[in-house]
């Protein structure tokens, strides 16, 4: 698949400016006219902004719900840690299987009707989840199946975000928006922890299911009613006829010979099986480490500090583009933020740290890793916007599987030598190496593109 752009075209590429008549043919103005019609009006992209920022946090609290009372269900339903387990990694399996169909689907008929149908769904999983746990005598394997459609459910969410992000929003604005969708993750997750356990202990493990469905069911509502006006009619994107897609032809060798691509992938990997890492590790370093230090302050305060941080690396990066400044450039800074600079605070948690200290430093650590929100995360909307969500569906995927492998390594490092600082060098080692690549081989000119004919100057 050729390169559409000429070494003149470069400036373009890189910073957003005008189209160039001397470069691009009729064809490919015909492209851009019909990418600028598919961009949401200023009033209309605010409207979508908290709602996706909102559907991210319902996202991430129903996501939390079964870990938050998977402890109370257990005395309930009398399962053993490998019971749980089992439900628990249902989850998993199904968020894997979804990931590039949704994004494939995002990119042809909009992300809009996706995350719609996607929420409805997990909606109705989650409010119905107490239902079914008393259903009859086989609760293990009805939560097991439940977990499984939820992340089915749920594995489309993220790629069809990238998918709109390519389709609906200019290239200047894209970090800050992924950015405010990842900091509602982490306000999520905050959610599910502090006021689940509240609702937990008051009201029983079942009032957090029925809460946190019927948010989510009422988000769904409100997408439809005020910004889908009702239309559920999968409508095609307005994109030029030769370069519609299918999955089936999507030419996923020729993508992956360019540099850039697989260095993207592979770097979106690296930083999502330590994110993984930390995430489910770090609950057990403190315990271990500061038996007597307050639950909530570890549990809590790194998240919380992610949040401003996320905006911020987003603002930054948008910034610096609107500047002026080559979009590989700001990707490859924001990328050495999140992954090199973090790692130099999670490094000394190998050596003897006071609880403060730990703390601070993972503040720090867990504070920078958002930046990736305006690096690689949003640099497959850069390098294929015509195929964004079905990519980026496929890094999700492949970063969850290593993210799988690197937590049940740094479980059997731990067990055999006894000791954190493996595990730590272990998470450092795997960010140094993905950011490397990255470095090296990361750009941001487009690759998706056909060669077509080009009107020449003389």
């Amino acid at each position: 698949m050729a390169d559409n752009h000429t070494s003149g075209a470069n400036k373009k590429d890189s910073n957003g400016s005008l189209l160039d008549p001397k470069i691009y043919g009729p064809d490919e103005c015909k492209e851009e006219e019909s990418g600028d019609r598919n961009l949401w009006p200023r009033s209309l992209a605010q409207k979508w902004i908290v709602m996706l920022f909102m559907g991210t946090c319902f996202l991430y609290c129903a996501r939390m719900a079964m870990p938050v009372c998977a402890i109370s269900m257990a005395a309930t339903f009398h399962w053993s840690k490998i019971d749980s387990g089992v439900v628990l990694g249902g989850f998993f399996w199904g968020y894997c299987l979804t990931q590039i169909l949704g994004g494939h689907a995002s990119d042809r008929v909009g992300g809009e009707r996706v995350l719609f149908f996607s929420a409805s769904s997990w909606a109705l999983i989650t409010a119905g989840t107490p239902l079914l746990a008393h259903l009859g005598s086989h609760t293990l394997a009805l939560m097991t199946v439940a977990r499984f459609l939820m992340g089915i459910l749920q594995g489309v969410f993220f790629p069809s975000l990238a998918s709109l992000c390519s389709q609906r929003v200019v290239e200047g604005e894209r970090g800050f928006l992924m950015s405010i969708l990842q900091s509602g993750t982490h306000l999520g997750t905050l959610l599910a922890g502090g006021l689940g356990t509240l609702m937990l202990d008051s009201y029983g493990w079942e009032s957090m299911f029925y809460s946190i469905g019927f948010l989510s069911g009422l988000w769904a509502l409100i997408v439809w009613w005020c910004l889908l006006k009702g239309e559920l009619t999968p409508k095609m994107m307005e994109t030029k006829k030769n370069s519609e897609w299918s999955l089936s032809r999507i030419p996923w060798l020729s993508l992956f010979k360019k540099p850039p691509v697989w260095a993207m992938v592979f770097a979106h990997m690296c930083m999502c099986s330590t994110s993984y890492t930390l995430l489910s590790w770090l609950p057990t370093y403190f315990k271990e480490s500061f038996p007597h230090a307050t639950g909530w302050v570890y549990n809590v305060v790194p998240w919380l500090t992610a949040i401003p941080s996320a905006l911020v690396g987003g603002y930054v990066s948008d910034f610096l583009i609107n500047r002026g400044y080559g979009v590989a450039s700001v990707r490859k800074i924001m990328q050495f933020f999140a992954m090199g600079v973090s790692s130099m605070f999670i490094l000394p948690l190998s050596g003897v740290v006071t609880f403060p200290a730990a703390v601070t430093y993972i503040c720090a650590a867990v504070g920078l890793t958002t930046f990736t929100s305006g690096g690689v995360s949003v640099n497959v909307q850069d390098l294929t916007p015509s195929c964004a969500g079905a990519l980026f569906g496929f890094m999700n995927m492949m970063g969850s599987f290593m993210g799988v492998v690197l937590v049940s390594s740094s479980g059997y490092l731990i067990e055999v030598t006894q000791s954190w600082s493996v595990v730590f060098a272990l998470i450092t080692l795997v960010n140094a190496t993905g950011l490397g690549v990255f470095l090296i081989f990361g750009g941001a000119r487009r690759v998706d593109l056909v060669e077509y004919s080009r009107i020449i100057e003389i």
